[in-house]
């Protein structure tokens, strides 16, 4: 007999690049307005106050494995979904108040991932000083590719990051311009969490974000990292 008043949900993992494993996921973070044009273009000064953060749920993750095209359903409440691309860091080691020079030691890899966002409702929580969550963690709002070790890929400190729909370019920068660095993001994040292996960490996105529509592909990448393919559905 279960000890559990209903089955749970099985757990939520990515899978590993070039390994037969899985990396299981404990929670997501997201970094908001880390690259400074799209602070910008959200009508904010990119100066570099301290990050902010929000969370997803693990179960709003979607893995995009390489060479298909998964879904994303539209979600109700909302006729404003923008597409952001992001790199995506996968924490391996735990730890909390973490020193910058030893924030890589607890990454286990990186992946590319798109944050999806009602951002009707983001603007309107946001105008009434309320949270983000109607905006941002809904379900599969946190689509992801294969994450890749940091073993075999090493700490990528610049790389294109790029996303198209249906082949017309949307975004395209370079993970140097993130205003706070994947290190320095580690150090903030952990003084406000203890951070666990499992851990994902949604670095920001680049400037150019914008409505997707039911019918749309949404291809991204990062170099070296692969890419991801999304039918709006």
């Amino acid at each position: 007999m279960s000890l559990y008043a209903f089955p749970p949900e099985p757990q939520v993992a990515v899978p590993v690049a070039g390994r037969d494993t899985l990396f299981p996921v404990r929670r997501l973070y997201c970094v908001g307005r880390n690259y400074a044009a799209h602070a910008r273009e959200m009508g904010f000064d990119p100066d570099r106050e301290p990050p902010f953060f929000f969370c997803k749920p693990d179960n709003s993750i979607v893995v995009a494995p390489p060479g298909q095209t998964v879904e994303f359903p539209y979600p109700p409440q909302s006729a404003n979904v923008h597409h952001e691309i992001e790199l995506v860091v996968a924490i391996g080691q735990g730890g909390r108040d973490i020193p910058v020079e030893q924030a890589l030691q607890h990454v286990f890899g990186y992946a590319v991932g798109l944050d999806m966002t009602r951002r009707d409702l983001q603007f309107k929580m946001r105008d009434k000083g309320r949270p983000w969550e109607l905006g941002k963690a809904f379900d599969h709002s946190a689509p992801i590719g294969l994450i890749h070790a940091a073993e075999d890929i090493g700490h990528p400190a610049s790389a294109a990051v790029w996303l198209q729909i249906d082949g017309a370019d949307r975004q395209r920068s370079d993970i140097d311009a993130l205003i706070w660095s994947v290190p320095e993001v580690i150090a903030n994040l952990s003084t406000y969490f203890a951070l666990q292996p499992g851990d994902l960490i949604y670095t920001g996105t680049p400037e150019g974000v914008g409505p997707v529509e039911r019918g749309q592909v949404i291809q991204g990448g990062i170099d070296g990292l692969g890419e991801i393919s999304v039918r709006v559905v």
